[in-house]
């Protein structure tokens, strides 16, 4: 039995991992998958990977290119979700921001140094012509640690995933004053380069596996059901995130990869590009 450890957020996105991992699904190919939750999100599954806290991450595409670039011995493997993520774009109930063009020099708030959370804010100010070297941050951690954080008025707006914020949209915690998608196919699936040296035909079965769960999954009886149960999210809410999700069983492009390298070149983010050989590997 191979024994991999595999990291991703909390989030609707990754329920086919759970699927498997509580079907047994994986132990056919005699891989014993360990899932860690991680909340914080991208910079702290950066660190796991490079740590070796982590063998496997199911990452923002945008989050791992950076931290490749930067040193991290990974790879990724393949994509995860094609489409894009709608990161909304979220002030509190009560705030004096009314619009996307009122928060210009309002400090943002992010899980961690690296995260989509603020590589995202990094974007969306570029698409609204600010300059992004005045872009002020407030290290929040977690969702939990964003509306409490906003609520004190210690930052101004939190970007994260529409329909998972959503419902404190709904309780009136926060609200959401647009949203801002990513240019680019949202997760990958990323690999310590040790672990691909020493177990590639298990990181094989692995793909196989959960992209087989992938293809299937809009078809699973009552899945909208048991996703709103999960993660405690509206039934329509659901079906709509659903309608706009699609998941992937292909490898990264390149010319995808560039887009991404050139968007965060340009907003000197990075300040180099890997080739594709480096970051990208077909297992």
């Amino acid at each position: 039995m191979t024994t991999l450890k595999i990291a991703g957020v909390p989030e609707h996105f990754n329920l086919p991992w759970h699927l498997c991992i509580d079907n047994h699904e994986f132990d056919t190919a005699n891989i014993d998958l360990q899932w860690t939750d991680v909340p914080e999100g991208t910079g702290k599954l950066c660190q796991m990977l490079r740590s070796g806290e982590t063998d496997i991450a199911v990452i923002l595409t945008e989050g791992i290119v950076k931290d490749i670039v930067g040193g991290n011995p990974s790879k990724i493997v393949q994509v995860y979700v094609e489409s894009p993520l709608l990161w909304g774009i979220h002030v509190t109930a009560k705030s004096r921001f009314n619009s996307i063009s009122d928060i210009q020099d309002a400090k943002v708030a992010i899980s961690r140094i690296g995260s989509g959370s603020q590589l995202m804010a990094y974007v969306n100010a570029e698409q609204n012509g600010w300059a992004t070297a005045d872009l002020q941050f407030e290290i929040v951690n977690t969702i939990g640690g964003a509306v409490e954080s906003l609520t004190a008025g210690k930052s101004d707006y939190f970007m994260w995933e529409h329909f998972m914020t959503k419902p404190l949209v709904d309780q009136g915690v926060f609200r959401r004053l647009g949203d801002c998608p990513t240019p680019w196919p949202c997760f990958v699936i990323a690999v310590r380069d040790e672990v691909l040296e020493n177990h590639a035909s298990a990181i094989s079965d692995l793909l196989a596996i959960i992209n087989k769960k992938t293809q299937r999954f809009k078809d699973i009886p009552n899945i909208d059901k048991l996703l709103g149960s999960r993660y405690n999210l509206e039934i329509a809410d659901i079906q709509e995130w659903l309608s706009l999700t699609h998941w992937s069983q292909n490898q990264l492009q390149e010319e995808v990869l560039n887009k991404v390298q050139n968007q965060l070149l340009n907003l000197s983010l990075i300040n180099k590009k890997g080739t594709f050989a480096e970051m990208v590997k077909t297992v």
